[in-house]
């Protein structure tokens, strides 16, 4: 599988053990950047160019996820949603990588490297790798109402109307 990968000053060590740790485990890594150390970095770019990388890889059928990384991965799941197509995805534990595939089929998760150890972090992602979308209707329906929404902004009925 691609792997594509994006940080911020604060999560380029662990972008670094990440990719090797990846690669040994024989996926293709991509690194979006950042390459050296910048306290001052703007991480936006680098998590959005993963997260475009990811979404065109997938509509050309390749096999592809995202990972984010920042001091706490917020602002990286935010910059990586604002792509079209990407579902990016807050993980903090194996349960919520786990769930962040199996209902939500997300394509990019972000991972706050100052709050977690390598190891974590390396479960987490591993998890997310192995882990299928569900395929349940139920799930299936809710996504296509966030792409409706995305793509037109259509939303289902207000049923308090």
């Amino acid at each position: 599988m691609r792997i594509h990968i994006a940080t911020d000053h604060a999560g380029l060590e662990f972008s670094t053990q990440l990719q090797h740790h990846l690669a040994e485990a024989g996926h293709e890594v991509v690194d979006h950047g950042p390459v050296e150390y910048d306290a001052l970095d703007d991480y936006p770019a680098f998590c959005i160019r993963a997260a475009q990388a990811t979404i065109d890889d997938q509509r050309a059928g390749v096999e592809a996820l995202g990972v984010v990384f920042g001091g706490s991965g917020n602002g990286e799941q935010i910059a990586a949603n604002k792509v079209e197509g990407i579902r990016a995805a807050l993980v903090w534990s194996i349960a919520t990588a786990e769930l962040a595939r199996e209902h939500n089929d997300a394509n990019v998760i972000a991972i706050g490297a100052r709050q977690h150890t390598f190891d974590e972090v390396a479960g987490f992602i591993d998890r997310f790798i192995a882990t299928p979308f569900s395929n349940e209707e139920r799930h299936v329906r809710r996504i296509a109402q966030i792409a409706d929404f995305e793509r037109d902004g259509s939303l289902l009925p207000d049923p308090r109307a």
